[in-house]
C-alpha cells in the first residue's frame, strides 16, 4: 500500500464550478484525496461561478456529479456526507464586479491557507479572473492559479494570455495543466530512461529506428462541437499533450527533478523540433475528417452532421516529425490523433532496429525487431516485446513473447487519475509535472509553422469512416518509409 503524504490545509477556489471538468475530474479528484487522507480536514473547496445557487443546490450538484463519475463501490454515504461538508460556493462574476466581496469574505474566514485558484473556465477569462484577483487583494506567497488548456489558439494569443496571467502571478505560482503528464505511466516513463543505465543507454540513433505516438478517442465531438471546430486536432491534441509526450520520451537527463531541471530539457526538445514548410506539408502531414461510420458496433454519424454545417475543420491528424539533435539524428517521430478511431487508446512505441545479422534460419526467425510500448489509457502499463523460443519439441522456433506489467495489477493497488496527483502538487507548490511559459510558447511556434503550410496549400480533409484509423493516406505516411502503424502488427 502507497504511502500517503497530506498536503498543507487549502482553500481551492474552482471557477467555472457548475462546468463539464468540475464535474468530470476535480471534484472527483479531490473526493478521492480526501477520502485517503491526503486532504486535511480543514481545507475547503470553494465553487464559484456566475449560477445564482444556494449552498445547499450547490452541494446537491456535487452530490449528483460524484454519483456520477465515481463508482458506488468508492462512494460510501458516510464519506461523501463528510466530503460535501467542506464543499462551499459562491456566485461571482469573473469577468464583471458582482460576488467579488463575498469571497473575500469567505476567503477571509481563513487568511493563512494556501489558495489554489483553478480556473476551469473559457481561457478569455483568465486574465479578468486574475485582475479581479488582485484588485480584491486576494493574490499573496501562498496562492497559486491553475490554467487549463487551451492556452491560446496561436502563438499571439497564447502570449497575450501568459501577459494578463504575468501581470498578476509570478511564474513560479502558474501552473498550467496538462493532465497526461500526471499519468503514471509518463512519470514511470522518467524512471525506465534515467534509474535503469540497460534503457537510457539503448536511448539513441544507434538503436532506435522510430518512435510512434499515438492519442486515439472513440468519441466525436459530442457538446464540444462550437469549439472544437475552431480548434481541430492540431489545437486541441497535438500541440500540446502529444507534444509533451514526445519532449518526456525524447528529453536528455535533467541535472535533478526540480521543476525548471526538467523543464529546461523539454524545451530544448521543443526548440530543437524541425519545421515544417509549405514544401513538404503534403508529404509529412496528413489531415483528417471523419464521416458516418460504426464504434463498438453501433452506428455514429460523420462530423459534418454533428457540426450542422460545412466545415474544413481536421478531426484527424498524422505527420512525420524529426529532432535535431545528435541523439535523434535520422529517427523520425510519427505522431497521430484522432477522434472516431476503433478504440481509445494512448501509447508511446519505441521501436528498435532490426538485428543486422541473425544466426537463426529464416523459417525460424522472422526477424521481428524488439519494441517497447508504454500504454498511457486503457490500463496504464509497459510492455517489452522480445523473441523467445516456442515451446515444444521439433527444431527451435522463435516468435515474439511481450514481458508486460500492468501497473495496478502488479502493485495490488488503485492508480490515482492525474487530476488528482497535479492537484495536490499544486497545493504543495510542486510545478515539475506542469507547462512553464516558454515551453508553451515554443510549441505553439513550431504548431504555428504547421498551421501556415496547411493554410498556404489549403486542401480538405481526408475523409475516414468512424471506426477506422483514419484515412488511407496515414497509412501511406509510415509505410513510404517501410514502416507500419503499431495497431497493423497487433
Amino acid at each position: 500500500m502507497a504511502t500517503i503524504i497530506p498536503v498543507a490545509s487549502f482553500d481551492c477556489v474552482v471557477f467555472g464550478a457548475t462546468g463539464d471538468l468540475t464535474a468530470r475530474k476535480l471534484l472527483p479528484a479531490l473526493f478521492y484525496r480526501f477520502r485517503d487522507g491526503q486532504i486535511p480536514e480543514t481545507s475547503r473547496i470553494i465553487g464559484a461561478s456566475r449560477s445564482e445557487l444556494s449552498l445547499d443546490a450547490f452541494r446537491e450538484h456535487a452530490r449528483d456529479a460524484l454519483k456520477r463519475f465515481v463508482p458506488a463501490a468508492d462512494l460510501s454515504e458516510d464519506m461523501l456526507h463528510r466530503f460535501l461538508d467542506h464543499v462551499d460556493y459562491v456566485a461571482v462574476d469573473g469577468a464583471g464586479d458582482s460576488g467579488w466581496t463575498d469571497l473575500v469574505a469567505k476567503l477571509d474566514e481563513r487568511p493563512d491557507q494556501v489558495r489554489p485558484y483553478y480556473l476551469a473556465t473559457s481561457p478569455d477569462l483568465y486574465g479578468s479572473i486574475c485582475r479581479n484577483l488582485a484588485a480584491h487583494g486576494l493574490v499573496g506567497e501562498k496562492s497559486r492559479v491553475v490554467l487549463e488548456k487551451p492556452i491560446g489558439k496561436d502563438l499571439k494569443s497564447a502570449r497575450a494570455i501568459n501577459d494578463a496571467v504575468g501581470e498578476v502571478f509570478p511564474e513560479s505560482q502558474i501552473f498550467r495543466i496538462d493532465h497526461y503528464l500526471g499519468k503514471e505511466t509518463v512519470q514511470n516513463l522518467l524512471s525506465l530512461r534515467f534509474a535503469n543505465t540497460i534503457f537510457e543507454r539503448l536511448w539513441t540513433s544507434d538503436v532506435i529506428d522510430h518512435v510512434q505516438i499515438t492519442v486515439a478517442e472513440t468519441v466525436g465531438v459530442e457538446g464540444r462541437a462550437g469549439y472544437y471546430d475552431t480548434s481541430g486536432a492540431m489545437r486541441d491534441m497535438l500541440q500540446n499533450h502529444i507534444l509533451q509526450l514526445l519532449c518526456l520520451t525524447a528529453m536528455e537527463s535533467p541535472l535533478n527533478l526540480e521543476a525548471n531541471s526538467v523543464r529546461d530539457e523539454k524545451l530544448k526538445v521543443l526548440r530543437a523540433l524541425k519545421p515544417i514548410t509549405t514544401h513538404d506539408i503534403q508529404s509529412v502531414t496528413v489531415r483528417g475528417q471523419y464521416v458516418a461510420g460504426a464504434v463498438d458496433g453501433k452506428p455514429v454519424e460523420g462530423y459534418l452532421s454533428e457540426l450542422g454545417h460545412e466545415s474544413r475543420t481536421e478531426t484527424f491528424v498524422a505527420m512525420k516529425v524529426e529532432i535535431q539533435s545528435g541523439r535523434w539524428a535520422g529517427v523520425p517521430f510519427y505522431l497521430r490523433t484522432g477522434k472516431r478511431l476503433p478504440r481509445k487508446l494512448s501509447e508511446i512505441v519505441v521501436q528498435f532496429r532490426a538485428s543486422p545479422f541473425s544466426i537463426f534460419p529464416e523459417e525460424a526467425f522472422g526477424r521481428e525487431p524488439n519494441r517497447l510500448v508504454i500504454r498511457l489509457q486503457p490500463q496504464e502499463g509497459m510492455k517489452l516485446e522480445v523473441m523467445t523460443k516456442d515451446p515444444g519439441p521439433g527444431g527451435l522456433r522463435l516468435r515474439p513473447t511481450d514481458l508486460d506489467i500492468s501497473f495496478e495489477e502488479t502493485f495490488k493497488q488503485r492508480y490515482p487519475d492525474a487530476y488528482e496527483r497535479l492537484l495536490m502538487d499544486v497545493v504543495r507548490g510542486n510545478a515539475t509535472l506542469f507547462m512553464r511559459r516558454d515551453e508553451v510558447e515554443a510549441a505553439w511556434a513550431w504548431a504555428d509553422g504547421v498551421l501556415k503550410a496547411w493554410a498556404d496549400r489549403p486542401e480538405a480533409p481526408r475523409p475516414y469512416p468512424a471506426g477506422s484509423w483514419g484515412p488511407t493516406a496515414a497509412i501511406a505516411l509510415i509505410e513510404r518509409d517501410g514502416r507500419t502503424w503499431h495497431e497493423e502488427l497487433r
